[in-house]
């Protein structure tokens, strides 16, 4: 697999092999899209039982999705965990996938942008889902709109297609 640079993702975008939307080509880096935050979260709800990590888990059981209006912020305590997601939704083709990273300015403060889920599939057509974690010993402001991640975008071997339960996601 080979990595992207930008002259290779912007002519990817303009032959219809990646899409987002929106898009602002300020976003586009060296070898990366930042990627905006949402103002959509799962926040976990407090639960004393203990949850079953099994294939047929239903995360939805013991969080809610709560909307931020976009000049507002959520707050993150430390040790918390939240899912946001991208504002962007991302259309890759059949030999292109992806990685989300998180940004180092964030990251030397202690706020994780996903927790092992970075893989963004071919064919994928939504938006990414982060959990966000903070690391830090003091409370993190999130806000909508902040370039919080960034996608890394591969040319894979051959051709492939995600068919999985997350494939068309657009909500937490």
């Amino acid at each position: 697999m080979t990595v992207l640079s930008k002259d290779e993702i912007l002519r990817n975008i303009k032959e219809g092999k990646i899409e987002l939307t929106p898009f602002k080509i300020d976003n586009v880096g060296p070898t990366s899209i930042d990627l905006t935050l949402g103002n959509k979260f799962r926040v976990f709800r407090k639960v004393r039982k203990i949850f079953h990590i099994t294939e047929d888990l239903n995360f939805e059981e013991v969080t809610k999705v709560i909307v931020v209006k976009n000049d507002d912020y959520l707050l993150l305590m430390p040790g918390e965990l939240v899912h946001g997601i991208t504002k962007e939704k991302i259309r890759l083709s059949e030999d292109l996938a992806g990685w989300i990273e998180g940004r180092s300015r964030f990251a030397r403060i202690g706020l994780m942008i996903h927790v092992t889920a970075g893989l963004v599939q071919p064919c994928c057509n939504n938006k990414q889902v982060l959990e966000i974690s903070n690391m830090s010993p003091m409370p993190i402001a999130l806000y909508p709109g902040t370039k919080i991640c960034q996608i890394v975008l591969e040319r894979i071997e051959g051709n492939a297609k995600y068919e999985g339960r997350f494939k068309d996601q657009i909500s937490p």
